[in-house]
């Protein structure tokens, strides 16, 4: 079950939207316009698009991508995305 991770930091201006690990289709990427961001001291790295939230979303769901739960943790909003 294909399942993808969409998050953003609230502030004043869009984005940047982050969009997986670096183990997410790099195709479906390419797609949402993200590039593979590896923070100082992280061990991991993560796809990140300048798109805000909205537009993420939008070109998600062309690809018939459906939101299945969101929350809000601190100053962080996630979704949680499901494809059939």
């Amino acid at each position: 079950m294909p399942h993808i991770l969409v998050s953003t930091r609230i502030r004043l201006e869009s984005g940047p939207t982050i969009l997986g690990d670096e183990q997410t289709d790099p195709e479906l990427m390419a797609y949402l316009g993200a590039q593979l961001f590896h923070e100082k001291c992280n061990n991991y790295s993560e796809y990140r698009t300048d798109d805000c939230v909205r537009i993420v979303l939008d070109k998600l769901e062309i690809l018939g991508y459906r939101v299945m739960s969101m929350t809000g943790i601190g100053q962080t909003c996630i979704w949680l995305l499901h494809k059939d």
